[in-house]
């Protein structure tokens, strides 16, 4: 690698930084509405099924998103794409929080389809500003990129839960969060070269034919399926926690509103600190025992959480369910890359299944639980657990050709 100088050194650090950052904000506006939940159902006067199908369309957006996250980068480049990302992902924020205002519940699933969509689009960007990032540096970033999504959910579970204490109104909490985030946008994308990554020229072919061609070469890659495996166990797990982790804390564990978002919030901080040093663990086991490792916490972790008759073993098994899921979208990404061309296409395979679990999770959920209740449900997230500990095989590094 060519020796760099020291602006070359600054303007790199400036972006990583970026990109750290444009982390944070996904994961904020992520898990701004989960600790709100019981405050949205009250206020929309639903029930829990109404609930896990309002953010099922939130799910259907992604997959949208997804589709059309290249030819956005295409057309863009890396900055305005990352500033249009940011910026419609707070509208859409601001559109669910007003029509939560409103007592409106087509409006509130337009938002979540909305925000969605937008944020399936700014997943992809991340992903792939990160992946150039971590390249020119030379060294594994992409866990410590992605712990900063979890801190930015543990923040935005933080203002949820603070916000909920005060009592706070879920509408005005999500327009507050929408004008802070579009601000922080705008401000972090001048540190993002204008020009879309290296990895770009994989991503987006010339054309739409090209570009389904390419995405459906990747469905027929065994492998791929298998980390999508992989990665359907923990997205499962991840967006069970954000959507019923804290309605589950509240009605069947009996703790107050705001008790119940700070066990969100220590969720997604253990999910963090785990991502922030999970690098070491890596290196030690390898993908695949990490995997298995850190999963089979979780289903401890699960069988916690359903089972727990004390705070102190609620908040155990809510740490360790952290754990359980804080791996394996890093490191079934990283997967998914190798093996030659068309990189994009199996990463975007991969990611399409861990997303399909999160559009699947929440009414399976709320619909089992409506049918026995909502812990027994829970019991599902561990089962998928099992799954991807099973599948975690795929993430072995493929052999590298020689020189």
């Amino acid at each position: 690698m060519p020796t760099r100088t020291a602006a070359d050194e600054k303007t790199l650090v400036h972006w990583r930084n970026a990109i750290i950052a444009a982390f944070a904000i996904g994961g904020t506006i992520v898990s701004t509405w989960g600790p709100r939940l019981p405050a949205i159902r009250a206020d929309l006067s639903v029930g829990t099924a109404t609930i896990g199908l309002l953010v099922a369309g939130g799910t259907v957006g992604s997959i949208g998103g997804l589709l059309a996250a290249p030819a956005v980068l295409k057309a863009l480049g890396g900055r305005r794409a990352m500033l249009v990302a940011i910026l419609s992902a707070a509208s859409s924020l601001a559109l669910i929080g007003a029509a939560t205002l409103l007592r409106s519940i087509p409006l509130v699933a337009v938002g979540f389809a909305s925000v969605g969509f937008t944020l399936a689009i700014l997943d992809v960007l991340i992903n792939v500003e990160g992946t150039a990032v971590e390249r020119e540096f030379g060294r594994t970033l992409m866990p410590r990129l992605h712990a900063a999504w979890s801190a930015g959910a543990a923040l935005g579970s933080g203002i949820g839960a603070a916000c909920a204490a005060l009592s706070v109104s879920p509408g005005a909490q999500m327009l507050g969060l929408a004008v802070l985030i579009a601000l922080c946008g705008v401000v972090l994308s001048r540190s993002i070269p204008a020009q879309a990554p290296p990895l770009d020229a994989a991503l987006s072919p010339t054309s739409r034919s090209q570009r389904i061609r390419q995405w459906l070469r990747g469905w027929t890659d065994v492998r791929v399926l298998l980390i999508g495996l992989v990665l359907l166990g923990v997205e499962f797990g991840e967006g069970s926690a954000n959507t019923w982790l804290t309605l589950a804390a509240k009605d069947n564990h009996g703790e107050s509103g705001a008790v119940a978002a700070l066990f969100f919030s220590v969720f997604a901080i253990s999910e963090a600190v785990t991502r922030l040093f999970g690098g070491p663990l890596v290196d030690r086991l390898g993908r695949v025992l990490t995997i298995r490792f850190t999963t089979g916490l979780g289903i401890a972790g699960v069988a916690l959480f359903v089972l727990a008759h004390s705070p102190v073993l609620l908040l155990a098994g809510v740490i360790l369910w952290a754990v359980g899921v804080s791996m394996g979208f890093p490191l079934g990404m990283s997967a998914a890359a190798e093996g030659g061309d068309d990189a994009a296409a199996r990463v975007s395979v991969a990611a399409s299944v861990g997303y399909f679990s999160t559009l699947v999770g929440p009414p399976v959920i709320g619909f089992l639980a409506q049918s026995v209740n909502l812990l027994s449900a829970l019991w599902l997230v561990a089962i998928l657990f099992v799954a991807a500990s099973v599948a975690a095989g795929s993430l072995r590094p493929l052999p590298t050709p020689a020189a």
